[in-house]
């Protein structure tokens, strides 16, 4: 009877069918059962879970430290250096090289000069020249004649620019219109400028027009081929992203064609310019007229007809020192814009 109703508790789950001794069936005792049973099986229990719970807070522990780790090396490589470049430090880097450079230059100069290797109307001390400058500075005409030429060089190249990047659009994005006048773009830029003076001095006139026309034609292929050099660089997945986004056509051309093609085309603007420039000195040396008011162009050509050879090396300072500026305070700091918007030039 006891037997039978142990079995039964035991069944049921409940623990009541028999008590301790009775029916001569004896209790199975349970692991870690001593003295105290309930105490001694809650220690252990507390024993195994805390170790097991101290093993898995340690691995929890060593994977926050890898994945910590694992970002700060991403942070290192995306982090850019953002500190203001010291003023003594930009003065030896940047300023004190190109010193050093002109004052070689003048010294080397100046010792052709003393050593009188040739005549010294074909070869004017730098002082000749200087004193070229400062009569040109005290009769007040020196930065009328330089803004004579930059305002028509400034003129021509934003006019050019007008022109140049919907050019460059259409022969980069329409295979037609390439294989129609890309061939003929490369022949313009290749051409020189100077070639486009007389056509367009019968054409258009001893005039203004003239000039503008000049520029332009040496200035738009190479503003349309650096365009076209810059979309074929865009990689076709951005393109892509973008018609999957909506952006088809101007809206396409807008905000993914042109911002990819960004660096190609700030080269061929760069190049535009100096194409620009170079065909306005051209146009001014060689359509010489009253009319078109004095330039830097027209200063080189009137210190060859009056045999003034520091006149002549005084322009050719000019011209230069205005290209080197342009250059320098324009597409300079827009060439690093670019490149530090890219992650390819630090700040410091």
């Amino acid at each position: 009877m006891g037997s039978t109703d142990a079995r039964a508790g035991v069944r049921s789950g409940t623990g009541q069918g028999r008590e301790p001794g009775q029916g001569g069936d004896r209790e199975p005792e349970k692991p870690g059962r001593g003295p105290g049973p309930n105490e001694a099986t809650g220690t252990a229990g507390t024993e195994v879970s805390g170790g097991a719970g101290g093993s898995g807070g340690g691995r929890g522990s060593g994977g926050a430290d890898d994945l910590a780790g694992l970002e700060a090396g991403l942070d290192a490589l995306d982090a850019v250096e953002t500190r203001r470049t010291p003023l003594r430090e930009t003065l030896v880097r940047k300023v004190l090289p190109p010193v050093v450079a002109v004052a070689l230059v003048l010294a080397v100069w100046q010792i052709l000069v003393w050593a009188e290797v040739t005549d010294a109307y074909k070869l004017p001390a730098p002082s000749a020249v200087w004193d070229s400058l400062s009569e040109m500075w005290l009769q007040g005409t020196l930065f009328g004649v330089m803004w004579t030429s930059v305002s028509r060089a400034l003129l021509g190249f934003v006019l050019a620019l007008a022109i140049g990047t919907p050019l460059g659009l259409l022969v980069a994005r329409v295979k037609v219109v390439r294989a129609a006048i890309g061939p003929v773009l490369s022949g313009l830029q290749s051409l020189p400028s100077v070639a486009w003076v007389p056509p367009a001095v019968l054409w258009l006139g001893l005039n203004d027009r003239m000039m503008f026309a000049v520029i332009l034609l040496g200035a738009v292929p190479s503003i349309a081929n650096g365009l076209v050099a810059g979309v074929d660089q865009v990689p076709p997945l951005f393109l892509r992203a973008g018609r999957t986004l909506g952006a088809t056509g101007l809206r396409g051309a807008w905000h993914i064609v042109m911002p990819a093609a960004l660096p190609g085309y700030l080269a061929g603007l760069k190049q535009g310019w100096a194409f620009s420039w170079r065909s306005l000195m051209a146009a001014e040396i060689i359509a010489s007229s009253p009319e078109l008011g004095l330039g830097l162009g027209q200063l080189l050509d009137n210190g060859r007809s009056n045999a003034d050879m520091p006149g002549i090396f005084l322009a050719i300072l000019l011209i230069l020192l205005v290209g080197i500026a342009v250059d320098l305070l324009v597409f300079s700091p827009l060439e690093r814009a670019v490149l530090r918007r890219r992650g390819l030039l630090g700040r410091g």
